[in-house]
């Protein structure tokens, strides 16, 4: 009897094609979300940042930079919104560049929460789960300032809050993105809410991890209900201390994360994004298994993702993509130079977070190299 090649189900490779919900992706690389600051004083995508995105079109998906969905909630200097239709407008030609190259984009959604100051979101009041401050400094336009305690939401503000999701993501699928990610990761206001450190509330929103873990399923369920499940991903970092966000009891992880995912798992998500320095471990594991979807990948902070790790996360069954982010700043055809071997440009770190085209749009392709 001869088997149809069709029929087989080869093992995948970084450079084999998934889908992602309604998201199909040419390869299994993602463009991480990162921070980069080229947005005007009004929070507009401009010229720069088209550019920028358009170059790294050949990645299997793009996630844009966090983005704020309210200006309260912005968290930086030069960070772009979606809280506007010029903003929208700003990013819709984000989108047209990257599809007029074959890509595939999705907005990420960040609300800083308590990761900001008056000097950077217009004077505007910094919400939180508690009324605690991160101890540390940030950079606002008045130079650098220590973090302000924030005021404790109240349930009509934590409803206005998930709103605001809900809207900004309208915003980002009328616009043209081909999905969004809801940013519940890295110290900023849906991981404020998971946090026992951050999260000291006494109502249905604190106390037990499940309380805990309510509002970032009540923002994930109403975007979904908005704009269909399978355009919408999450991304966490369990056990990632930014912002002061604190997760150092496993059991405790497990149990907020456990529950989270596990009222997440009916919706189907189009993928659930893990930053972990232990993709491969217990946890991460645990949560996919208990996800019951696609997962994608990053392995962290600490160092860049190499060509051999992605690969090996990929045939070793760990996701079913790769987040990549310093080698993709650096190497806008990064797929290009991964699937042929080819040697890569090096990150300028210092030039992460300047202002114009230097160290964000002038890195060569192999062709010019």
């Amino acid at each position: 009897m001869s088997v149809n090649a069709s029929e087989l189900s080869p093992t995948p490779s970084l450079f084999s094609p998934v889908s992602l919900g309604k998201i199909e992706l040419a390869n299994r690389i993602v463009m991480a979300p990162l921070t980069r600051v080229r947005a005007d004083s009004s929070g507009i995508p401009g010229d720069l940042m088209v550019e920028y995105y358009r170059q790294r079109a050949s990645v299997g998906m793009i996630i844009t930079e966090g983005t704020y969905p309210d200006h309260a909630s912005q968290g930086y200097v030069g960070e772009p919104g979606i809280a506007t239709d010029e903003q929208a407008a700003g990013w819709q030609r984000v989108f047209e560049a990257v599809h007029a190259e074959g890509g595939r984009i999705v907005l990420q959604i960040m609300h800083a929460g308590r990761g900001t100051h008056p000097d950077i979101n217009g004077g505007r009041r910094i919400l939180a789960p508690s009324a605690i401050a991160i101890d540390g400094k940030t950079f606002t336009e008045k130079g650098e300032q220590p973090y302000p305690v924030p005021e404790a939401m109240t349930t009509a503000e934590i409803r206005a809050a998930l709103e605001d999701f809900v809207t900004a993501a309208r915003r980002a699928i009328e616009a043209g993105a081909d999905g969004v990610e809801i940013h519940g990761a890295n110290g900023y206001l849906l991981q404020e809410f998971l946090s026992p450190a951050a999260n000291r509330r006494t109502d249905g929103y604190g106390g037990s991890p499940q309380n805990r873990a309510r509002f970032v399923v009540e923002v994930v369920t109403a975007v979904a209900q908005a704009v269909g499940a399978e355009r919408v991903g999450l991304r966490i970092s369990p056990e990632v201390d930014l912002g002061d966000v604190f997760e150092t009891d496993r059991d405790d992880v497990l149990a907020t994360y456990g529950t989270l995912v596990d009222q997440l798992r009916p919706l189907g998500l189009a993928y659930l994004s893990v930053l972990h320095a232990e993709p491969g471990g217990d946890l991460v594991q645990e949560l996919r298994r208990r996800f019951d979807g696609k997962l994608i990948v990053n392995n962290g902070f600490e160092s860049q993702t190499t060509r051999e790790q992605a690969l090996q996360q990929i045939e070793a069954g760990h996701a079913d993509a790769v987040v990549v982010g310093r080698a993709l700043i650096a190497n806008p055809d990064l797929v290009e130079r991964w699937q042929g071997g080819h040697p890569e440009n090096e990150p300028r770190p210092e030039l992460f977070y300047a202002p114009g085209a230097e160290g964000y749009t002038d890195y060569p392709f192999l062709e010019a190299a």
